[in-house]
């Protein structure tokens, strides 16, 4: 086992350096000894997520969870994946537990909040995410993704609230800016809209 772990060691430091398809190969050998190791199945599904391989990725997760079914690393990326294939009942299943391990959980109950969103259910998303809200409320990412909700229910202004508050907790991210520059467009405020566009660009927005 110990050998296994020199090979995770070593695919750490590859995959660092760029090294992908050379770190994959010494996960592999790693595997290859010990296919038990939590960690090297960790790391390699992690990788494959890098390498735009979810099939793969998602058949690690589920050994993971085979092997530790409340192994939380496991429980998060495989409820992504599942909502990424429109799995919604897998991935609702998968984020409920994991809240139930962990119900400080931000990225786990943000995830159920999109995932509900996703599958048409508004209303529990908006209370989903106005609780998240009052538990982190200094956390600007959670008001872009309240306002984007109230962007695509056309609720602008609720949008635009959401969007000036994470400007003023965040006023250098240009995601922020982005964010309300997209609602300016559909709100028909061209001016707003591009001199935001303009401040996003200048705060090294792509």
């Amino acid at each position: 086992k110990s050998n296994a772990l020199l090979y995770q060691y070593i695919g750490n430091i590859q995959e660092r350096r760029g090294e992908y398809q050379r770190a994959l190969e010494s996960y592999n050998q790693g595997l290859a000894i010990s296919g038990t190791t939590i960690s090297l199945l960790l790391n390699r599904a992690s990788l494959y997520m890098h390498m735009d391989k979810p099939t793969r990725a998602m058949a690690d997760y589920t050994e993971v969870l085979n092997l530790e079914p409340n192994q939380t690393e496991a429980l998060f990326f495989r409820a992504y994946l599942y909502s990424q294939q429109r799995d919604y009942k897998r991935s609702r299943a998968d984020y409920d537990r994991l809240i139930k391990l962990e119900p400080m959980n931000e990225k786990a109950r943000l995830g159920l909040a999109i995932l509900n969103d996703k599958d048409r259910r508004p209303r529990e998303a908006i209370e989903q995410m106005d609780a998240l809200v009052q538990l982190f409320p200094k956390h600007a990412s959670l008001y872009l993704v309240r306002g984007d909700m109230y962007q695509s229910r056309k609720q602008y202004d609720l949008a635009l609230a959401d969007f000036n508050h994470a400007i003023e907790l965040e006023p250098n991210n240009p995601d922020c800016y982005v964010s309300r520059s997209l609602l300016y467009k559909d709100m028909k405020k061209k001016k707003q809209s591009r001199q935001d566009a303009q401040t996003a660009l200048r705060l090294g927005a792509n």
